[in-house]
């Protein structure tokens, strides 16, 4: 007899056991739905409970005065149980700080209780009393249950709390067989075979009040799954609405922009066109005045050519923003494209009084596009003019220097003027800039820079001047890009 009813608690014990280590595995791997503590702690302690209460029927010789290892066991039962009322208050409410020291303390004291009752009390007692506990902790279950059931519908909770109405049943059947028998036991095989099945049955009940939970946290994990797949729906259908209006907002900013860039366009051509049509009109006054100078001539046609090739650089360079076509490119001299450009603004520079204090480096080459590359000095030297042509300083001063470096080239120009204010900075290389106080035609100057100098892989940069004004810096790599 002994030997039948620890082998039923210990089937009990290893069911729950299996049951622990399937839901540790599968829900270790869960982020967003962890299992509760209160229920997981609640089936440990269940299954140390059943073990060592299978191993007290093993050795018990006295039911009436059984061993000490019988108070640990009942000690478990009671502790997983205040656990498993937990994990169901849990459900409906936050579990306080003072509820949980109560239920400490009441395990705490109920070991004392038990083992009192183990050595002064009869066995019949000793039943009745877990069964009364058990029982009240059963109502409160089915009533938090019930809360539950009502505000968020569970199949699996509905389950539970069958579970825990038939634990009730025969919690309340073996206090009832207790009362009806009148019997006093002494030995295990005293016993009521219907008290045996009562208890064991209470038990199988208990593991499948665990299932239940577990299937409840698997529940909701499936819930959580379609939720999360829903919300995947959801911010990929965002995602395609997103990438939608950026394209309709870059189409009408492209189209909001096109009167703005025609107009900073007609700006960087007006330089050369406006150069060519002074010298058109020089050559029609020679030939109306009966003559020209062959040498004169010449000079004035080349000037022609140059001009007309700044036009085309400066056409190409902006359509090449629209097509990111391949360029051509090509190992550069620096100070040779220095000097061109140089010679390009003579006139202006010496009208306007401004000295030229230029400081090479040595092996000055570069790859690059020398159109490109020529158009961004060109644009820079002349903001550099038109900054000190707006400038009350009277010794006017535009140092460009060039310097070879690790891993490739820079090239700087500055000049003494009044600079570029904080606020203007914050705009300076946008393509519709909207301080255009800070100088005429900078608005596609500075960005066409910066693009072409993108291109080519390398930056350019602003600062302050060491002794005031403005200062660029660019770099370009050693190695063009492969899209170059």
């Amino acid at each position: 007899m002994k030997l039948l009813i620890a082998l039923y608690f210990y089937i009990l014990a290893t069911i729950q056991l299996g049951l622990f280590l399937g839901i540790y595995h599968y829900y270790r791997s869960q982020n967003a739905i962890k299992p509760s503590p209160y229920w997981m702690s609640s089936l440990v302690v269940s299954i140390l409970a059943m073990g060592t209460f299978g191993t007290g029927i093993v050795t018990l010789n006295d039911a009436a005065r059984p061993d000490f290892i019988f108070t640990v066991a009942n000690t478990l039962f009671y502790i997983a149980a205040i656990l498993q009322l937990l994990f169901c208050r849990s459900l409906t409410q936050p579990i306080s700080r003072a509820l949980k020291i109560a239920f400490i303390f009441s395990a705490i004291v109920f070991l004392p209780i038990f083992e009192f009752m183990r050595t002064n009390a009869t066995f019949e007692l000793r039943t009745t009393f877990m069964c009364l506990i058990a029982g009240s902790f059963f109502v409160l279950q089915i009533t938090q249950l019930g809360k539950k059931r009502k505000s968020a519908p569970s199949r699996q909770l509905e389950y539970l709390q069958y579970a825990t109405i038939a634990e009730l049943f025969f919690a309340a059947g073996r206090l009832g067989i207790l009362v009806i028998s009148g019997l006093t036991i002494h030995q295990v095989e005293q016993i009521p075979q219907i008290l045996i099945l009562f208890t064991v049955a209470q038990m199988v009940m208990n593991t499948l009040s665990y299932i239940a939970i577990s299937g409840y946290w698997s529940e909701k994990i499936a819930i959580a799954n379609v939720h999360s797949e829903v919300e995947n729906e959801r911010i990929r259908q965002l995602l395609l609405e997103r990438e939608g209006l950026i394209t309709s907002l870059l189409r009408a900013n492209k189209t909001a922009a096109t009167g703005a860039l025609s107009a900073s366009i007609a700006h960087e051509l007006n330089q050369p066109l406006g150069a060519s049509a002074l010298n058109i009109q020089f050559l029609q006054k020679k030939l109306l005045d009966g003559g020209i100078n062959p040498a004169l001539e010449k000079e004035v046609l080349e000037k022609l050519l140059s001009d007309n090739e700044r036009a085309a650089t400066i056409i190409k360079s902006l359509r090449s923003i629209f097509t990111e076509s391949k360029l051509h490119h090509e190992m550069v001299n620096v100070r040779d494209l220095i000097d061109s450009i140089l010679q390009i603004a003579k006139p202006e520079i010496q009208s306007k009084n401004i000295q030229i204090v230029l400081k090479h480096g040595d092996n000055l080459v570069v790859s690059a596009n020398r159109g490109e590359l020529q158009q961004v000095v060109l644009n820079l030297l002349n903001n550099a003019i038109r900054a000190l042509n707006n400038s009350s300083q009277q010794d006017k001063r535009i140092v460009i220097e060039t310097q070879t470096v690790l891993d490739g080239f820079e090239f700087s120009i500055a000049d003494n003027g009044s600079g570029i204010s904080a606020e203007a900075r914050s705009h300076l290389f946008e393509l519709l800039n909207p301080n255009k106080g800070v100088d005429a035609g900078m608005g596609l100057g500075l960005w066409l820079c910066q693009h072409i100098v993108t291109r080519h892989g390398g930056r350019i940069d602003y600062e302050d001047a060491p002794g005031g004004g403005a200062l660029f810096k660019l770099f370009l790599p050693n190695e063009s890009p492969e899209n170059f």
